[in-house]
């Protein structure tokens, strides 16, 4: 196994609030791996740090071996970090097929002809074949959350960044996405997964990292890190 993502020390901070702190950990190809935290925690900061929405003010970020901490977001998708958002951003007068061959000529880098069939799979793969022609403004929140995935998937990414997909989904839903993402992984795509929806992503994930407060609380296995005291009275409000 190759490691796909490494942070080493990372730091952000805005004003007088560091949002992300000293944060280190490396993931390894194929692996899915959860991100936890309360709401602030700073989550979403590091998915930044790693698409490169924002730059660190220390620390180190490599992908696939190589150091990216000054590379462009877009570079880094066509490189091949993909990543949807906690809030749908669909091109909403747009086609879905016409949103995927977006991400896939413009994130993926590809030529026409070689985008559309890729569209064409992922549709197919993600569900959303019968929805292809359809606005992605008319679309459901569930078709809206399979379009981020599939607007994802179409820039062939290596490392897929997934942030609060599950959200706002009823049961059933939550358990017709959390059936898509085991396929992406299935296909040896490495995720990153952050969700307040702790069933969804015990679901999927080899392991699991806690931060609170920008820090690192508990990393390891899902039922050791569970099961750690800090994480029952941070996380989850139980006393051990």
């Amino acid at each position: 196994m190759s490691c796909v993502l490494r942070l080493t020390d990372v730091s952000k901070r805005y004003g007088a609030l560091k949002v992300t702190d000293n944060i280190s950990f490396a993931i390894e190809q194929g692996e899915t791996y959860g991100i936890l935290g309360p709401n602030g925690a700073g989550k979403t900061t590091l998915f930044n740090l790693i698409s490169g929405d924002t730059r660190p003010d220390t620390g180190a970020i490599e992908f696939d071996g190589a150091d990216i901490g000054t590379l462009a977001p877009h570079r880094r998708c066509i490189a091949g970090i993909g990543r949807s958002y906690q809030v749908p951003r669909p091109f909403g007068g747009m086609t879905v097929f016409e949103n995927l061959m977006v991400g896939a000529t413009f994130g993926g880098a590809l030529k026409e002809r070689e985008a559309a069939g890729l569209c064409i799979d992922v549709l197919e793969r993600t569900g959303l074949k019968r929805r292809a022609n359809q606005l992605a403004s008319t679309l459901t929140l569930l078709d809206r959350k399979r379009l981020e995935l599939a607007r994802a998937l179409a820039t062939r990414p290596k490392l897929l960044l997934l942030d609060e997909i599950a959200g706002g989904l009823t049961e059933p839903e939550t358990h017709e996405l959390v059936d898509e993402i085991r396929r992406v992984k299935e296909q040896g795509v490495t995720i990153v997964w952050i969700e307040h929806v702790v069933h969804a992503l015990l679901a999927v994930a080899d392991r699991l990292l806690v931060i609170h407060f920008g820090k690192h609380l508990a990393e390891g296995s899902p039922a050791a890190v569970m099961d750690d005291p800090e994480v029952k009275r941070v996380y989850l409000g139980l006393e051990a």
